[in-house]
């Protein structure tokens, strides 16, 4: 079992930054995959980065590469997502979540067994 637990979000204006941080227990992030998703009401959720369990690999999508960034601190089993230059369209509740199964990161929300509860960010215009 993994516990992940999201911490960070908030409401910004347009340009500004925010790091979240999702905190891990159960298992050492070492063992698994990371990731973070964002998902507005109605829609699919989103893949926006993850930490390969080497912690050798992170992968952002190109449509956010530049603006977010994910990396991980193996000592206190966090990983982060800070987000720069932030765009209303960003708003979303954010997900923290582990893929206990794969070899390397997938993009689909459905390889992932563990999510947290997520956190709100909300970007005002």
């Amino acid at each position: 079992q993994v516990q992940l637990v999201e911490s960070g979000g908030g409401l910004v204006q347009a340009g500004a930054s925010l790091r979240l941080s999702c905190a891990a227990s159960g298992r050492t992030i070492n063992n698994f995959i990371t990731a973070w998703f964002r998902q507005v009401p109605g829609e699919d959720r989103e893949f926006v980065g993850a930490v390969h369990w080497s912690g050798a690999t992170t992968y952002v999508p190109d449509s956010l590469k530049g603006r977010f960034t994910v990396s991980r601190d193996r000592p206190s089993n966090t990983i982060y997502l800070q987000m720069n230059n932030l765009q209303p369209e960003d708003t979303a509740v954010y997900y923290c979540a582990a893929d206990t199964q794969s070899s390397y990161i997938e993009q689909g929300p459905g390889t992932y067994d563990f999510w947290g509860q997520g956190t709100q960010v909300t970007v005002s215009s």
